[in-house]
């Protein structure tokens, strides 16, 4: 085990879950938990300036699962962070590679992600238009993860043409920007948000890249590998709790992280069922204490369903009909 997974599970077991009740009740993820996070490295850990002792991919997205496993509202925060690493890393635009990678590898600076309105299917929701010295932003950014909890936001809009424009921007409330909570059945401590935006004006020099819709797409599988080890973490838990057979959980574990992209619907419809069955099987162990409300089973059984529709994909929604259906 490497000493970046090692100290990830000492986090998760010591800090993250004894305070899951109480932070799943809460309106906002606690700041000493991002703080602790920054402090060990955790978030850099896609950044090349990183120092964790990560040795390979898997390692990363077994760092994701136990952080889920020991909050998921915290993990869920913390995740979205790291696409404006990647995107700052790999951006040709030097000015803000110069000022903000060294601060979001260390986590001083802190970034959400707001691209779901430009990248799902049929019309953007986020408009893109060409304007003097940039881009003009309009429209509505339904899930905004963090508001309050992070400095910056990668976002995305789409032009007419189907080009995504990517940029960070301060994410603050303003004129041009204003935003409604979302009540969501578990996270809600993520901050979780709807951001409405009216003619933003984006300088070209926050943009991080722009690039064709279809090009976005090819990576996409990537990022719901990713994303479908928060599932990973919320069954562990419940099968620790419940004392039940891993071996399930580490085919699943094997699936996702080996799985081609052609395979990773699938995969990811495996973890997320059998989140939703290990969690289901705590709240039978338990019995009827696990309906109270400090309880660890209904928080896990309410993270569990949480985690069916979050990041999904049609494939996805497909393979877990057909796994779900009677």
């Amino acid at each position: 085990m490497s000493e970046a997974l090692a100290a990830a599970r000492r986090i998760a077991d010591e800090v993250l879950f004894p305070a899951a009740p109480a932070v799943d009740a809460a309106d906002e993820v606690p700041r000493s938990h991002l703080d602790l996070l920054a402090e060990q490295g955790f978030y850099g850990l896609a950044s090349p300036e990183s120092t964790l002792d990560v040795p390979d991919y898997p390692a990363v997205q077994r760092i994701v699962e136990t952080f889920a496993g020991g909050c998921l509202a915290t993990a869920f925060v913390w995740m979205q962070h790291h696409g404006a690493v990647i995107a700052v890393t790999e951006s040709g635009n030097e000015t803000l590679r110069s000022k903000y990678l060294s601060g979001l590898t260390t986590g001083t600076v802190r970034a959400g992600l707001a691209a779901g309105a430009a990248v799902r299917p049929g019309p953007p929701l986020l408009r893109a238009t060409p304007a003097d010295g940039g881009w003009i932003f309009d429209g509505t950014a339904p899930w905004v993860t963090g508001w309050g909890l992070v400095d910056l936001l990668h976002i995305a809009a789409r032009t007419d043409d189907d080009t995504l424009v990517w940029a960070l921007i301060d994410a603050v409330d303003r004129a041009e920007i204003t935003t409604t909570p979302v009540e969501m059945v578990a996270a809600q401590a993520s901050r979780t948000v709807t951001m409405q935006v009216e003619r933003l004006f984006v300088p070209r020099d926050l943009v991080t890249s722009t690039m064709p819709l279809a090009e976005h797409r090819k990576g996409d599988p990537e990022s719901l590998r990713f994303s479908g080890s928060l599932a990973l973490g919320v069954a562990g838990r419940a099968t620790g709790l419940a004392d039940l057979d891993p071996a399930e959980l580490d085919a699943a574990r094997d699936g996702l992280h080996h799985a081609s992209h052609d395979e990773i619907p699938r995969a990811r419809a495996v973890a997320a069922e059998l989140a939703l069955r290990s969690a289901a099987a705590l709240v039978v162990h338990d019995g009827s204490r696990a309906v109270l409300t400090h309880e660890h089973g209904q928080r896990l059984l309410r993270e569990a369903g949480f985690l069916l529709v979050f990041g999904s994909r049609p494939a996805i929604k497909a393979a877990l009909l057909d796994r779900l259906s009677p």
